[in-house]
């Protein structure tokens, strides 16, 4: 009888991937432990069915470069970055002027920042429109999600961040839109279900049939729009201004604000401190040049640190 082997930790991710014969890789890790598969896909030439965003967030220079020189694919899993990929894919260069991420505004939106002082993670837990899991969901409630798919937008696409736009849409219908340079625009719409949009990665450039219901506009009755609300939303602005900074900043916003969203869960952190501890570390860390995967590593493990530290001076 044939035993089989098992990998833990990082290591063991690695090693499964580049001991593995494989020709695409889904990499569906929450956080910053994503990066080191990431790598070792791309590194190994291998194509990458990507829906852990922060390995673009925290290295997206790096990680396309790696891709471009090995020549392995990398095909979002995300539901907006999947419905930009299949609204440009047809399109010749320079005719893309804007992209639009939508946002379903959390099951927070209309609140003011008052009353999200006293939000509890039960109720920051309760999206209205997507089943993710307990990170994705709270960044979803901070709109910090949304600056992380500005981030992963801006790397998979080459599009500069003043022509990314995102837009609140509660019925979270339309994923995604690109405006073209002859005033047309597109739209990718369908109900919200995963199963489209990873299906779409795995059988790339394919399609195969998937058990989901045929969208009925009619039956929805309308589809609303309205702009971000990133006065009260700070983490969507943080992520904006942590881009436009570039260097270790996006490695740095990302590290804290995983470490103050397990604060937050934990019941250490209010809801609102999950923002004013991401500023107070962007504002302690200065950016500094990536030049290899080594000063991401050292980055994200200074924020780390200290953003526990600035979590003990905020109260729950």
């Amino acid at each position: 009888m044939d035993r089989g082997e098992v990998y833990g930790g990082p290591e063991g991710l690695v090693r499964l991937v580049t001991e593995t014969d494989c020709e695409l890789v889904l990499n569906a890790l929450v956080g910053s432990a994503g990066l080191a598969p990431t790598v070792a896909a791309l590194g190994e030439g291998i194509d990458l069915a990507l829906a852990n965003k922060e390995s673009l967030i925290v290295g997206g220079e790096l990680v396309m470069a790696l891709a471009e020189a090995t020549g392995a694919q990398v095909i979002p899993v995300d539901s907006e970055h999947s419905a930009l990929q299949q609204l440009v894919a047809s399109e010749r260069p320079g005719t893309v002027d804007r992209l639009v991420l939508t946002a379903s505004g959390g099951p927070f939106r209309g609140r003011t920042l008052a009353q999200l002082a006293s939000v509890t993670p039960s109720e920051a837990l309760a999206h209205p429109t997507w089943n993710m899991g307990g990170k994705v969901t709270i960044d979803s409630a901070t709109l910090m999600n949304k600056g992380l798919e500005l981030i992963e937008a801006h790397h998979l696409f080459a599009v500069p961040y003043e022509r990314i736009d995102v837009v609140v849409h509660p019925q979270s219908i339309v994923h995604a839109l690109v405006h073209l340079n002859d005033g047309a625009s597109l739209a990718h719409l369908g109900y919200p279900d995963m199963r489209v949009p990873i299906s779409y990665a795995l059988h790339h450039p394919e399609r195969a049939d998937v058990p989901v219901e045929t969208l009925d506009l009619a039956a929805i009755g309308q589809l609303t729009f309205e702009p971000a609300d990133t006065a009260t939303f700070g983490c969507l602005r943080l992520a904006r201004e942590a881009a436009a900074a570039g260097g270790t900043a996006p490695c740095v916003m990302n590290a804290a604000n995983e470490v103050a969203v397990h604060a937050f869960l934990d019941g250490t952190l209010r809801f609102t401190g999950i923002a004013e501890v991401i500023e107070r570390a962007l504002d302690a860390i200065e950016p500094a040049p990536v030049g290899h995967f080594s000063d991401l590593y050292a980055a994200d493990a200074e924020a780390r640190r200290l953003t526990q530290g600035l979590i003990e001076g905020v109260a729950a």
